[in-house]
């Protein structure tokens, strides 16, 4: 055995000597041994390094080539087992197999089909001269046609969606209130002034109305705004038996008619909606509710 194999199997071994127990943390002591032998590992392979390096032909990607030669080292300390070989022989196989993989993702135009276009590898981070003459890397060349399109596609579906379920929840919020408001009305006077003199005024305005009723109107309401969604956004012909098995195609069609007509209004008047009538007018630039 050599100097330098028996001083490599040194270094693994206070690698290995170092590593935290299982279920606990390395300490402060342990990350210093580890580093310190981990260096010294990389010192020693260093002249091996440079040989496989020039043998790959990736002296001209030294830094990437080091890099991979270091992870390499790594894993081969990891799966090293002494019993089986001795590390010097095994790291080989680790470094050949991390630089043999970068040269095939950076010189892709060793490849037989490569060759025959004549295509060569470069780097982006090549200099070169741009469309004023000033000189930039490559990467800042390229440009992507339809990056600027889809994003502004992808925008203007995420809001019109953000729009089109505001709008079904002011549909729905107004569909209540109105509900609400007509079971109000119809409460006796009589057995409404009884109630409000026996007990303390509520807050909510709910005095006097049956809860089941609240109930049927919430639940209608909550099924409707399913609906609508449904039809909005998912696969209508797929989704409209989903929302209530007890309710027909063609009352889920009427609801939606009449949903629409309600949105159309709202859009309209409700001035949380009026960037999407400034837009639709054509009056200026569009702008936001406050």
């Amino acid at each position: 055995m050599s100097k330098t194999t028996a001083a490599l199997e040194c270094a693994v071994a206070e690698v290995i000597a170092n590593r935290a127990a299982p279920d606990e943390r390395q300490t402060a002591r342990q990350r210093a041994g580890t580093d310190r032998a981990f260096a010294r590992i990389l010192q020693l392979i260093a002249p091996r390094i440079r040989h496989f390096v020039r043998q790959y032909g990736l002296l001209q990607h030294w830094d990437d080539a080091e890099q991979c030669c270091a992870i390499a080292v790594h894993r081969a300390i990891e799966a090293y087992d002494p019993t089986k070989a001795q590390f010097t022989t095994f790291v080989n196989w680790q470094i050949r197999g991390e630089l043999q993989s970068l040269r095939f993702r950076l010189m892709t135009d060793q490849r037989p089909s490569a060759k025959k276009v004549e295509a060569t590898t470069v780097s982006l981070h090549q200099t070169a001269v741009g469309p004023e003459g000033e000189e930039t890397a490559l990467e800042a060349l390229l440009v992507d046609e339809e990056a600027l399109a889809a994003t502004e596609s992808a925008a203007s579906a995420y809001l019109a969606r953000a729009a089109t379920e505001c709008l079904i929840e002011e549909f729905v919020k107004k569909g209540r209130t109105a509900a609400l408001d007509q079971l109000r009305r119809q409460q006796p006077k009589r057995q409404l002034a009884k109630l409000q003199a026996e007990g303390p005024r509520l807050k909510n305005s709910m005095l006097g109305i049956d809860p089941q009723e609240i109930e049927r109107i919430e639940d209608k309401f909550a099924r409707d705004r399913e609906i609508l969604l449904q039809r909005v956004f998912g696969e209508a012909e797929l989704q409209e038996e989903l929302a209530d098995p007890g309710i027909t195609k063609e009352r889920i069609r009427q609801i939606g008619k009449r949903a629409s007509k309600v949105m159309a209004e709202l859009a309209v008047s409700n001035p949380k909606f009026a960037v999407m009538t400034d837009y639709a007018t054509g009056k200026g630039k569009p702008r936001l509710a406050a």
